[in-house]
């Protein structure tokens, strides 16, 4: 089985970044899992606006290389407590990001992850 996104990160998480706003975060193991997921032929606005029904053209990334952290927000499709909303906190909008699998996932060696 191939290594997702969520394998290959101490953490992936989202939140709310305001009540029109949703952020994921992802917090890479190591600089390989880093290259993964910062690889922008792999995952960028196109892929997130799929995701999440967000329009690609409002998708921001912060790639963080010294932390080996990629942000991602957009906005949320939804207000926040809006009568529509089924997730408040945006606490859960980050499982199908993570379970994204990087084209170059499962050919690392397994002594280093």
């Amino acid at each position: 089985m191939s290594e997702t996104l969520g394998d290959l990160a101490l953490e992936v998480r989202s939140k709310n970044a305001g009540p029109f706003w949703t952020t994921l975060e992802l917090f890479m193991r190591d600089e390989a899992g880093y290259a993964a997921a910062a690889d922008e032929n792999f995952l960028n606005e196109d892929v997130v606006a799929r995701l999440y029904g967000a329009p690609a053209e409002q998708v921001r990334f912060f790639r963080i290389p010294a932390l080996n952290v990629v942000k991602i927000s957009f906005p949320r499709i939804v207000p926040q407590g809006g009568f529509r909303d089924r997730d408040v906190h945006s606490g859960q909008h980050h499982v199908p990001l993570a379970a994204l699998v990087p084209p170059a996932a499962g050919t690392r060696d397994a002594a280093t992850g």
